[in-house]
């Protein structure tokens, strides 16, 4: 892609040089309005019906409404709270940054974490809107955040953010660009996210299928007894999942209090997929609070956590003794000599499994199951050989697809990336698309 001919300082460092016949300005001067803050109401007064209450976590990353609202009565709003064609909203707590761009002329109010500007025009608006996407503009919310409970940027700093603004002429040339190039990434990346959905479906009928029917294909069969179960391989049983475990311990008490470092504390958040999640989540515990809570049972390797609720149903296998267990896990220990730990946890993520623990779960904000329960869900047991078999199958085969997911998972990074940074070039004037000579977006 070519450059403009001649370039001028902007005269802000997270922009950097600009085209010298484009200008400078600030948000406040292209808006025909001030300024406008959403409105503050409770979520006692969502109804099933009315006029759509737009809040910052109903807006996506690119820009959209999720499908699912929440509504007003049309009567308790006022007039000053419902959008306009051309409104552009973007959130100053929470979420910052987070832009919607309204572009009809529906009537939907928005919320006090959101505040409101209106450029007139669908060309402006959606060239400021690309703007908001771009690595200067996350900068500038890096340098202008208040650190609080919760990130905040004022409508005021918002209203004052410079931007460069060529020609009318040019925005359009620049927004006509940028909406068939996004267009082609996010099609890409949509194929991308696609096969990364295939994939965890084939794992995760791959681990229901082998710890139900085992892996001989041609296996004898017989009844389980078990609805839910139906036919097993005619050397297994199917019986109670607590009926060979040597220890349960319930982790579940006061919450233990968090220290700067310490003792790693695993908490539900960080059992994911199988695995203990170390980065997702990072809480510690000191070492006397560490004797506290452990004194129920320190983990030994290979020991099966299952988490309880928020989420329900996690599964992993310890896989380092030193660490600490926060409320909402139960460790399982299972008798060496008829049940592999490896196993059970296969068998816990298994889609059988997870549908019979959801029918016992209870709750209504958030599903968890009583340890009481426990013992009325059932584990489809092999033999102790035959189970080892199915734990080294499932582990090389899981790995394989799981070395896939993340391959996958980096080409749909690497297109984000290239995404925000051709954004970025294109609207701060480092790359000319007035004549489009660029290649198309391929296959990372």
């Amino acid at each position: 892609m070519r450059r403009y001919p001649e370039y001028k300082e902007s005269g802000v460092e997270w922009i950097g040089e600009i085209p010298s016949h484009w200008r400078k300005s600030r948000l406040k001067y292209e808006s025909l309005v001030p300024v406008q803050y959403g409105l503050n109401i409770s979520s006692d007064f969502y109804v099933e019906q009315g006029i759509r209450f737009i809040r910052t976590t109903d807006i996506t990353d690119g820009g959209d409404l999720i499908d699912k609202g929440v509504y007003l009565e049309t009567e308790s709003v006022e007039k000053i709270y419902l959008t306009q064609p051309n409104d552009f909203l973007i959130s100053r707590s929470g979420t910052l940054g987070r832009t919607y761009l309204h572009q009809s002329d529906k009537k939907y109010a928005y919320g006090g974490y959101l505040v409101r500007f209106n450029f007139g025009c669908s060309v402006k608006s959606r060239f400021i809107f690309y703007f908001t996407k771009s690595q200067c503009f996350e900068h500038w919310i890096a340098l202008n955040t208040v650190q609080s409970t919760i990130g905040n940027v004022n409508g005021q700093k918002y209203a004052n953010l410079e931007i460069p603004l060529p020609s009318f002429c040019e925005q359009t040339q620049i927004v006509n660009f940028l909406d068939r190039k996004t267009r082609q990434i996010d099609e890409l990346i949509r194929i991308k996210e696609r096969q990364v959905e295939l994939l965890h479906e084939y794992r995760a009928s791959l681990i229901n299928q082998t710890v139900t029917k085992g892996l001989d294909p041609n296996v004898e069969m017989k009844p389980s007894g078990v609805e839910w179960i139906g036919e097993i391989p005619k050397d297994w049983n199917a019986v109670p999942l607590t009926k060979y475990l040597e220890s349960i311990i319930d982790y579940r008490g006061r919450t233990p209090e968090k220290t700067e470092s310490g003792r790693f504390l695993v908490t539900a958040k960080n059992i994911r997929n199988g695995q203990i999640d170390y980065e997702i989540s990072q809480e510690f515990t000191s070492e006397d609070e560490y004797q506290r809570i452990m004194t129920r049972g320190i983990p030994r390797i290979g020991d099966v956590l299952f988490t309880t609720e928020a989420p329900l149903g996690e599964v992993a296998n310890v896989d380092d003794v030193s660490i600490a267990l926060a409320q909402r896990i139960i460790k399982f220990r299972p008798k060496s000599d008829c049940l592999n730990p490896y196993f059970l946890k296969y068998w816990i993520l298994s889609h059988s499994f997870q549908s019979e623990l959801h029918r016992y779960a209870t709750g209504s904000t958030v599903l968890g199951i009583k340890a009481s329960k426990l013992g009325l869900l059932k584990l489809n047991l092999p033999p102790l050989k035959e189970q080892a078999q199915i734990v080294n199958f499932l582990d090389r085969k899981t790995g394989q697809i799981d070395k896939l997911i993340a391959l996958e998972g980096r080409k749909i990074e690497l297109l984000k990336e290239y995404r925000q940074s051709l954004i970025s070039h294109v609207v701060t004037g480092k790359i000319d698309v007035r004549v489009d000579t660029s290649d198309e977006p391929s296959e990372v």
